[in-house]
């Protein structure tokens, strides 16, 4: 599950524009590469993938600094997950409108820090005390991914 190399789909670009303009943002090109790109990924990828694999395109390279920016707008406005991983690193998903990636649980490997989206559901939530409002609610799991755990004698 963990992400493999792939590069955006040019024939997703309409969609992705136009998901993009709903929020009231401007079109760019940076963000509909980056959304592409994380919407065609099979996990939640790092800022350091993420631009290894904007650079494998024909495409110009992105700076550094417009690829924080366009992650964390993204991030900002719905359409995009940041969450670290085990070493602190913060990987990146991108958001589906039906909520489906928040209703599956994470497993965070502490060796080689990846994180893989598992088709589980996750526990129900807890009934907080009166005058408690839950606002979020967030839940992994955490030990050695099956790649990390076969390198371990």
């Amino acid at each position: 599950m963990k992400a493999s190399p792939n590069a955006t789909a040019p024939a997703s670009f309409p969609a992705i524009e136009s998901t993009i303009r709903a929020t009231g943002a401007r079109v760019t090109t940076s963000r509909v590469r980056v959304y592409a790109l994380l919407q065609n990924a099979q996990g939640p990828l790092c800022h350091r993938e993420i631009e290894q694999r904007l650079s494998g395109e024909a495409l110009p390279a992105m700076d550094r600094v417009t690829l924080y920016r366009v992650l964390d707008w993204l991030a900002q406005a719905g359409l995009a997950h940041k969450a670290a991983d085990t070493r602190g690193v913060f990987r990146f998903s991108a958001a589906t409108s039906d909520g489906e990636h928040l209703r599956h649980m994470h497993f965070r490997c502490t060796a080689c820090g990846g994180v893989f989206c598992l088709e589980m559901s996750q526990p129900s939530l807890p009934e907080l005390p009166q005058g408690f409002r839950l606002a979020s609610a967030e839940f992994d799991i955490r030990g050695v991914c099956p790649d990390c755990a076969g390198k371990r004698p």
